[in-house]
């Protein structure tokens, strides 16, 4: 009878610690809620100080253009057949102020501009010398930092300039199974000052918050969820302990049967 009830009693506790709540685990839970529409295709990202950007100029008369763009560079690589050159185009380091030294046009303010904003600028004023001039612009240096309760915490380049917060965690591997959902931190710096925001990821309401969609050096944190600060207190000796424990109610159970 005794031995009956002690199987029982480690079968529930067994179900009771093995429930998890939906609530604290799944995304987007009130996404059918959501009513208001979202404009997927604004990330709003602006152009700061310390930015690289590379800008190439090219029109049908690619000579006429030759003068604004930066020469193309030969970068050392190491390859099977020893060390290679590899072609890379130059890019402009965004100043404190906010400037780039740029060919012909010499002194250009960038920063605060959108990528387009800066392309559609340039576009005017080499118009001045060249007919129908094509820009293109990107943020080479474009990097996201991912802390905390992640698969694979770490600094990841991001080539395409836009990626949004729960695409940045899966470049991470997702939150672990420790991660607070409800509570991620996400940094920004934002005219030489630090803004942050907490984010529920298990509501749909932050998908038309501005931190959405990532900045470039945005820093994303994943603060471990009650458990596992818990289990961060207890004793590296603790698993020991319990085996030593064991042993000792085991035996005690079978002097004493």
């Amino acid at each position: 009878m005794k031995r009956n009830f002690l199987i029982l009693a480690a079968l529930s506790l067994l179900l009771t610690t093995s429930c998890v709540s939906r609530k604290k685990i799944a995304y987007f839970q009130d996404l059918p809620q959501l009513q208001a529409e979202v404009d997927l295709a604004k990330s709003n990202l602006e152009i700061q100080p310390n930015d690289l950007l590379t800008i190439t100029v090219s029109a049908a008369n690619l000579e006429a253009v030759q003068p604004f763009n930066l020469p193309v560079t030969s970068a050392p690589r190491i390859g099977d057949m020893g060390v290679q050159g590899n072609m890379q185009l130059q890019s402009y380091l965004i100043d404190s102020d906010g400037n780039i030294e740029f060919p012909v046009l010499g002194t250009v303010h960038v920063a605060g501009l959108t990528r387009q904003e800066l392309i559609e600028k340039l576009k005017t004023e080499i118009s001045e010398y060249v007919h129908n001039p094509i820009v293109n612009i990107k943020i080479v240096n474009f990097q996201i930092t991912i802390l905390g309760e992640v698969s694979r915490p770490g600094t990841f380049t991001v080539p395409d300039e836009r990626i949004s917060l729960p695409k940045a965690l899966g470049l991470a591997g997702d939150l672990t199974i420790y991660g607070q959902r409800d509570n991620v931190l996400v940094m920004r710096e934002t005219g030489g000052k630090t803004t942050y925001k907490y984010i529920d990821l298990t509501g749909s309401d932050f998908i038309n918050s501005p931190y959405y969609y990532l900045q470039q050096n945005d820093v994303i944190y994943v603060e471990p969820n009650k458990a596992q600060r818990q289990g961060a207190s207890y004793n590296r000796n603790a698993s020991v302990y319990i085996s030593i424990a064991s042993v000792l109610i085991s035996l005690i159970v079978v002097i004493f049967r």
